[in-house]
């Protein structure tokens, strides 16, 4: 699928009047830095995983220049990072950086579901409460949980139907790309999940937003707790 797309991406600048070089390696350097992004979202690419030019050009079906300008550009935006001797690496957050983001991941979900109480729509209920029974279906499949969980969120941040706080959790969600694992793996980590997320739709559900956006906050720092055992084996994350 990649392949057909690098190559309708390459096929588009080619019909292009002379001269649009430029404007058509621009094009192919987002379609990669959006599939090298989305590779690091899924998993593919693990932090402190290491990515060579001719092996992603060799993916994609491009050639290196659209993926040298991609690197740079994820570099920048904090998703890679340039080890000396080892080149080009997805980065790793430390203890501390893994408690400023969810230090700022409390603020930004608390802030989603006290919107979401206040502009969701019923369509958008109905999704929520159907991802909800899809989890209960899932039990047991950490990976299946995990990619529900972030549906979930999804949901509420679409239902709060602020187009700058969604700016602002894609930037979030990319940090959290970063993180290994999942939570979900962590024995009674699923079905207190889905406890908080009950908790967190049945506030958006009652319009009531002081009472969603305390349940957001208490659900990820649970959530922190949870990921400060797995990543570092700690009870505790630090002090933000």
């Amino acid at each position: 699928m990649a392949k057909g797309v690098a190559r309708k991406a390459q096929g588009n600048g080619r019909n292009g009047a002379n001269g649009a070089n430029g404007g058509r390696q621009t094009s192919l350097a987002e379609f990669v830095r959006r599939q090298v992004r989305e590779a690091i979202h899924t998993g593919r690419y693990g932090p402190g995983e290491r990515l060579r030019e001719t092996e992603v050009a060799d993916w994609l079906s491009v050639s290196r220049t659209p993926v040298r300008e991609a690197l740079r550009r994820l570099e920048a935006e904090g998703l890679l990072t340039f080890v000396p001797w080892r080149g080009v690496v997805v980065a790793e957050l430390d203890r501390r950086q893994v408690t400023e983001l969810y230090a700022m991941r409390t603020i930004l979900e608390g802030a989603a579901a006290r919107l979401a109480a206040q502009h969701v729509g019923e369509a958008e209920i109905d999704l929520m409460e159907g991802l909800l029974a899809r989890a209960k279906a899932a039990s047991g499949d950490a990976e299946a949980l995990a990619a529900i969980n972030r549906q979930f969120h999804q949901a509420i941040y679409a239902g709060a139907h602020n187009r700058y706080l969604m700016q602002s959790l894609e930037t979030l969600r990319n940090s959290l790309a970063l993180l290994r694992g999942t939570t979900f793996s962590m024995l009674g980590r699923a079905k207190a999940a889905q406890r908080e997320h009950a908790a967190i739709l049945a506030a958006i559900k009652a319009r009531d937003a002081d009472r969603a956006e305390q349940a957001a906050r208490d659900h990820i720092r649970a959530a922190e707790r949870a990921r400060m055992r797995l990543l570092f084996d700690l009870d505790e994350p630090l002090e933000a």
